[in-house]
């Protein structure tokens, strides 16, 4: 889609990335000029805004009272998003000696809800840090009202979730 012109994005949201083939991937994807948004809580061995490599990748951490589970795989695809749920981070040991599973999110409700999870994982800024291209993490500082997903999702209803977007 990129390549053509269209809309794209990538936003994945798991606890660890450390699989090779998967890293070359997006970085083949940022430099077509794919947006990518990478929440990924722990290891990471991509190196995001590499001038010439991942300049369109970046990757935030999310550490608060809570260990979140949920794996999501969003791919913007020209306004028709496709979502995957699954069990398993991009790791090797995911990937080569474990049996994982990964599924299509068909309803559109529950699309939403998942579009709202990385949109709020995305707008944290009480628990986030960003990955700087050196391997160095930074907290999120913001002037704005504070937003904690911790507390939030405790909050959410469901006009919240109606028009939530990731990509433009």
């Amino acid at each position: 889609n990129a390549q053509a012109g269209l809309k794209s994005g990538i936003c994945l949201k798991i606890n660890s990335l450390e699989d090779k083939i998967i890293i070359s991937e997006l970085y083949k994807a940022s430099q077509a000029g794919v947006e990518i948004k990478l929440i990924i809580r722990g290891i990471c061995c991509l190196r995001p805004q590499r001038i010439g490599l991942s300049e369109n990748i970046s990757v935030r951490s999310l550490v608060g009272n809570y260990l979140e589970h949920t794996r999501l795989f969003y791919f913007h695809n020209n306004n028709e998003p496709k979502i995957y749920g699954g069990s398993a981070d991009a790791m090797v040991r995911s990937f080569d000696r474990r049996i994982e599973s990964l599924f299509l999110l068909a309803g559109e409700q529950v699309k939403k809800q998942a579009i709202h999870i990385l949109s709020f994982n995305l707008q944290d800024n009480a628990n986030a840090y960003e990955l700087q291209e050196n391997g160095d993490y930074i907290q999120v500082k913001s002037t704005e009202k504070p937003l904690n997903i911790h507390q939030a999702f405790f909050e959410i209803s469901p006009e919240n979730i109606e028009n939530v977007t990731l990509f433009q």
